[in-house]
């Protein structure tokens, strides 16, 4: 099996200028992709997502499509608000701001925390931080990586509800509350009417961003959620949106589908998801590591319903070729120039091994705004194909619903919790990890839900962990911290296909903050969330255990890694 240049696959005799950037292995798969692209073509497609008809994906009017289909025009509809957007950037660098601390969660912080990391911080603009975790423990550390008085808060949150973004706030503002002008820390993107709108002009935020309604969290990284950030570590976005553009020009071709890159890309991924190759595994270079961590929601949040779905493999450790099974699609996606031998050493081995796969060569990082247009074009089309409607997600509310009930019904500090295995009791974890782990099916995938807080230490071992069950079973394997995977995966692990199998973490927090105004703590709240998203697998019939690793996480891991049978 060999790649084959994107304009080569449509059958195009001249490829645009950046079509050879991307190219496909296909095999077998490659007969299903154009007959998809022909149906495509026949029902004019392209043009009537592009004049927002849900009949796309559903024969009857639903809102949570036709409210939904704003991003299309991003590209173009974001440059006015350039100008204002740099200008508070510029504003917050003048004001010698060191760190900019964004209280997100999924759509509304994960484009930014990709920003920060491929492009990084230009000089005199503020570090971006991301914290989207409620455990104390990791509260605690972001507030001793900076400094309070010279630090931006942003409070990122559609709805204006999300319970993460406004307990961090309350608790941030509580610092500043004996100060004069605590409001000059903070500001706010949200919806135009929300609660978190009232609130921001109740206590004086520096400003407040109003985004477009008309578009979900997880397709939101070209809008106020992710410019604005983008902005404060001094990115070029006019740029960055130019790229964007270039790419929804080519998607707006219709009457040959085929040399339409979004429904391309959409055509592949949802034929080889309805043949079983629906595990898509991310490789990257160095410097786009990052860039899958947004993706994985796009997909899993978009696809994962009706007990159908894309799993997205993201960060997973590598193996040899042959450990992989039959369930896998792989996407590499590097930056052109970049040493990365050992990626494309592994994919060819992949390719070689009869694996489809496909290969996206980016000139320079800029040009991730296309290829985030277009895996949301993808994404969307491939919905359609799969049946299922891309923009919303009707299993995220039950751990919600769930986790508020823990919330009212748990005694004391801790809500009521369901059994757990202790990882201090070695016999039980054995044996329970073993009858546990008897019940992975082939195609299954391993996901590992750790409400504890990340630090290298504790990433190094769950990592090593993924590497074993990898190793052992030949299975696919997620890794997702809670509660900030609920806004990610948490779709796909509740109303996607009943192959994950679900192994939670939870700890004893060193300590406990109090969140002010609230009348909880985030130790409580944590705790909840874990029992609410268990709650919700177990209720949707899902594979799930739940270890506790006791006040030592590190250690904890260290006696499931002793525990893993066979291994």
């Amino acid at each position: 099996m060999v790649f084959k240049r994107e304009d080569e696959l449509a059958g195009n005799s001249r490829a645009d200028e950046h079509d050879s950037k991307v190219s496909y292995a296909l095999g077998d798969y490659e007969k299903a992709v154009r007959s998809r692209l022909a149906a495509w073509i026949e029902s004019k497609t392209a043009d009537r997502i592009w004049s927002r008809d849900f009949t796309v994906w559903s024969s009857t009017h639903v809102p949570e499509i036709t409210d939904r289909l704003g991003w299309l025009a991003l590209p173009e509809s974001m440059r006015p608000e350039t100008d204002e957007i740099s200008q508070f950037a510029d504003g917050v660098k003048s004001g010698g701001f060191r760190h900019a601390v964004l209280l997100g969660m999924g759509g509304s912080s994960l484009a930014a925390e990709v920003y920060q990391a491929t492009f990084g911080n230009r000089p005199g603009f503020p570090e971006l931080m991301v914290l989207d975790s409620t455990h104390p423990d990791a509260v605690s550390a972001l507030l001793e990586a900076i400094d309070p008085e010279s630090t931006l808060f942003i409070v990122a949150s559609k709805s204006g509800t999300t319970i993460e973004s406004l307990s961090l706030f309350e608790y941030f503002y509580g610092l500043f509350e004996a100060a004069g002008d605590p409001g000059a820390h903070f500001a706010a993107i949200t919806d135009p009417g929300t609660p978190l709108e009232e609130l921001s002009v109740e206590r004086g935020f520096r400003r407040v961003f109003k985004a477009f309604p008309d578009i979900g969290g997880r397709y939101s990284a070209l809008s106020h959620f992710g410019l604005v950030p983008a902005a404060l570590v001094g990115m070029d976005t006019t740029g960055f949106l130019n790229r964007a553009a270039e790419v929804a020009a080519r998607c707006r071709r219709s009457g040959s589908e085929q040399s339409n890159p979004g429904l391309m890309l959409g055509a592949v991924l949802a034929e080889v998801a309805i043949a079983g190759r629906d595990k898509v595994t991310f490789l990257t270079s160095p410097s786009l590591a990052a860039f899958p961590n947004w993706l994985e929601q796009l997909i899993a949040e978009s696809t994962g319903k009706q007990g159908r779905g894309i799993v997205p493999i993201v960060g997973e450790p590598r193996a040899r070729p042959e450990t992989y099974g039959g369930d896998r699609f792989f996407v590499y996606i590097s930056l052109e120039g970049e040493a990365d031998s050992d990626s494309e050493a592994l994919l060819d081995a992949l390719v070689d091994a009869g694996h489809p796969a496909a290969r996206f060569d980016l000139s320079e990082n800029l040009e991730m705004a296309g290829e985030m247009f277009r895996w949301e074009f993808a994404i969307a089309s491939a919905g359609a194909a799969l049946g299922i409607n891309p923009f919303n997600q009707p299993d995220v509310q039950s751990a919600k619903s769930l986790a508020r009930q823990a919330m009212s019904e748990g005694p004391g500090g801790s809500p009521s919790s369901p059994d757990s295995i202790s990882s201090e009791n070695a016999k039980e974890l054995v044996a329970s990890l073993s009858a546990f782990l008897n019940r992975v099916r082939p195609g299954d995938y391993l996901a590992i839900t750790a409400f504890i807080t990340s630090s290298p230490g504790v990433v190094e071992m769950l990592q090593e962990i993924r590497s074993r069950l990898l190793n052992r079973y030949s299975t696919a394997t997620t890794l997702g911290f809670g509660p900030r995977y609920l806004h990610s995966t948490g779709q796909l692990h509740k109303g996607g296909p009943d192959t994950g199998v679900f192994l939670q973490l939870v700890d004893e927090p060193r300590e406990d903050l109090e969140v002010p105004r609230k009348g909880f703590t985030f130790a409580r709240l944590v705790a909840a969330q874990a029992v609410g998203d268990y709650n919700a697998l177990f209720r949707a019939d899902r594979r799930v255990i739940r270890i506790d690793l006791g006040p030592d996480a590190e250690r904890g891991l260290g006696a499931i890694l002793e525990g893993l049978p066979g291994m």
